[in-house]
């Protein structure tokens, strides 16, 4: 199994935002006569942008050694950029077909932020800028319960 390096694993998550921006964007688009969840979407994208800024200065911040334990965390990392919902390193947007509807707009986005916060989390354990780190991980939280606020509310 390939071990990824502490940079991979961070430029992982600037891609991951960088495509969180593109789906959320595009969700957006979607069911943009919905403007409950137009909104929604639209606020979580322009979350992305925020996150993939701090993940490149996070980037900027690592030196070249390998954290403690590394190896156990970059098998870590590698199950979860294999996952159904992820979208991290040589991954593209999915195309997103099977959204057809509000249900499963907010299902799919649910399963993406809780991978992308398994992935921080994992993250996390490997840099010693935990502060940089918790801060996305407590938006990231924020947008799961913004979405299942969202799924209770609009979808009854």
């Amino acid at each position: 199994m390939e071990r990824f390096s502490i940079r991979e694993v961070v430029e992982q998550a600037v891609r991951t935002e960088r495509l969180g921006y593109e789906f959320y964007m595009t969700i957006a688009k979607k069911f943009e006569k919905h403007d409950g969840l137009k909104k929604l979407f639209e606020t979580l994208a322009s979350k992305e942008l925020v996150h993939e800024k701090t993940f490149l200065e996070l980037e900027g911040m690592l030196g070249d050694e390998e954290p403690e334990k590394w190896e156990e965390v970059s098998e870590y990392m590698r199950a979860i950029v294999e996952s159904e919902f992820f979208l991290g390193r040589n991954k593209s947007l999915p195309s997103l077909e099977h959204v057809k509807t509000v249900e499963d707009a907010v299902h799919y986005a649910m399963g993406f932020e809780k991978d992308t916060l398994l992935h921080f989390y994992g993250l996390r354990d490997a840099v010693k800028e935990k502060d940089m780190v918790d801060e996305v991980i407590n938006e990231e939280r924020s947008h799961i319960m913004w979405l299942a606020k969202f799924k209770d509310s609009f979808l009854k």
